[in-house]
C-alpha cells in the first residue's frame, strides 16, 4: 500500500521550523495603579518579569499628569521551545483627577508599532524586522461592583478597534461570588450597548472539545482575576499560589475562586497563535489599508502638532501670559496716570512761578517809577 506523495508530512515540517525559530508574543496591560497588573503578569508566566512596584510615592508625581509606556522583554523556555515575550505597561493611566486624553499615549503607541512595521515592510532589506505590534491587551477593571466608568468606556472603545482587547476584573477576591456575577453581567451589557469590540475566541466547528472550550471562555468574559506569586498553605494541607485571609485562602488556580486558568489558557495554551494571526490579518491590515488610502507609497505619516498631552499645559501658559499682560497694562495705565498728575502739578507750579515773576516785575516797575519821580523833584 502506497504511503502517498508526502503532502501529509507538511505539518511536521512546519513544526520543525516553528520549533527552531521560536515565537514572539507581545502583551499590553492597561489599568489604574494598584490593580495588580505586575503581579498578574508575573503569575501568568511563572517568573518575575517585573519587580513589584511601591505605590506609596505615586502621588508625588501628580504634577506630571502623563501616562507613560514601559517595555519589559524576556525570553521564556518550556520543553526546549523558546518564546520571546514583551510586556508593555502603562503606569500613570487613570491616576489623576483630570484624566482627559490620558489614553492618547497608549493609543499612539499601538498605532506607532503598526506604522513602524509597515515602514519596515516597504524597505528593500527586510530580514531584520523589529515587531512590537501588540497581540493582546489586558484591560484591568476596578472591582467596584457597579459598572464601567466613563474613562473605561472611552479607552476600551479606542483599544477595541486597534488590538485584541481582553477585559479582566482585578482583585476578584474582594467581591462575593454573587456580586461578581452581577458585576460581570453589567459589564457585558455596557460593552454591548456601547459597541465596544473585545476579543472573542473562535469556535472550531470541526473540533467539539475545542469548540466547547471556546464557548466556556466566551461565557467567562470579563475574566475575574486573583494574582499572587506567594505560596500559601490551605486548611487541607495543600501548598498553592494565592492570598491568605482570616476566612480562608483565595487560590489563584482554583476555578471556583477566579478565572485565572481560563485567562492563561486563552493567552498561552489554546489561543496565542490566533491572537497573533488576528493582529496580523485584522488589526494591522485595517491600519495599513486606512493609511494607504490617504498616503502615497513611502510617504511619511503626518505628525500631530497638537498633542493632547500638552493642551492643558498650553492653556495654563496662555492664561498665565494673558494675566501677566493685563497686570502689565494696568501697571502701565497707573504709571501713565501718575505721569499726567505729575505733569499737571508741574504745570500748575510753573504757572504760579510765572505769576510770581510777573508780580515781582510789576513791583519792580513801580519801584523804578517812584525812584524817577523822586530824582526829578530834587
Amino acid at each position: 500500500m502506497s504511503d502517498g506523495i508526502g503532502i501529509a508530512n507538511l505539518p511536521n515540517q512546519r513544526h520543525k521550523i516553528v520549533a527552531k525559530r521560536g515565537a514572539h508574543f507581545t502583551v499590553m496591560v492597561v489599568g489604574e495603579s494598584g490593580l495588580g497588573k505586575t503581579t498578574l503578569v508575573n503569575t501568568l508566566f511563572s517568573t518575575e518579569l517585573s519587580p513589584p512596584k511601591s505605590y506609596t510615592k505615586r502621588h508625588h508625581k501628580q504634577l506630571d499628569k502623563l501616562t507613560e509606556v514601559e517595555i519589559i522583554k524576556a525570553e521564556l523556555e518550556e520543553k526546549q521551545f523558546k518564546t520571546k515575550l514583551t510586556v508593555i505597561d502603562c503606569p500613570g493611566f487613570g491616576d489623576y483627577v483630570n484624566n482627559r486624553d490620558s489614553w492618547a499615549p497608549i493609543v499612539d503607541f499601538i498605532d506607532d508599532q503598526h506604522e513602524a512595521y509597515m515602514r519596515q515592510e516597504q524597505q528593500p532589506q527586510r530580514q531584520e524586522k523589529i515587531d512590537l505590534r501588540v497581540h493582546a491587551c489586558l484591560y484591568f477593571i476596578r472591582p467596584t461592583g457597579h459598572t464601567l466608568k466613563p474613562l473605561d468606556i472611552e479607552i476600551m472603545k479606542r483599544l477595541g478597534t486597534r488590538v485584541n482587547l481582553i477585559p479582566v476584573i482585578a482583585k476578584a477576591d474582594t467581591l462575593t461570588q454573587n456580586d461578581l456575577a452581577i458585576f460581570k453581567q453589567r459589564i457585558r451589557e455596557v460593552i454591548s450597548a456601547q459597541g465596544i469590540r473585545v476579543y472573542v475566541p473562535p469556535v472550531d466547528a470541526d473540533d467539539d472539545a475545542a469548540a466547547e472550550h471556546a464557548r466556556i471562555l466566551q461565557e467567562a468574559m470579563p475574566f475575574s482575576i486573583i494574582g499572587s506569586t506567594e505560596d500559601v498553605q490551605t486548611p487541607d494541607g495543600r501548598t498553592v499560589k494565592g492570598r491568605e485571609y482570616l476566612w480562608g485562602v483565595a487560590e489563584v488556580e482554583n476555578e471556583n475562586h477566579c478565572d485565572f486558568r481560563k485567562l492563561r489558557s486563552l493567552l498561552i495554551r489554546t489561543h496565542m497563535l490566533d491572537l497573533i494571526s488576528t493582529t496580523e490579518d485584522l488589526h494591522y491590515e485595517n491600519y495599513r489599508q486606512a493609511q494607504m488610502e490617504v498616503r502615497k507609497f513611502g510617504e511619511q505619516k503626518p505628525r500631530k502638532f497638537e498633542n493632547p498631552k500638552f493642551k492643558e499645559e498650553e492653556e495654563a501658559l496662555r492664561k498665565r501670559f494673558t494675566e501677566q499682560v493685563k497686570a502689565e497694562e494696568a501697571r502701565f495705565r497707573q504709571w501713565e496716570q501718575h505721569l499726567i498728575q505729575e505733569r499737571d502739578r508741574l504745570n500748575k507750579d510753573l504757572e504760579l512761578a510765572h505769576s510770581a515773576i510777573k508780580a515781582l516785575e510789576a513791583e519792580l516797575d513801580n519801584l523804578q517809577v517812584g525812584y524817577g519821580r523822586g530824582t526829578n523833584r530834587r
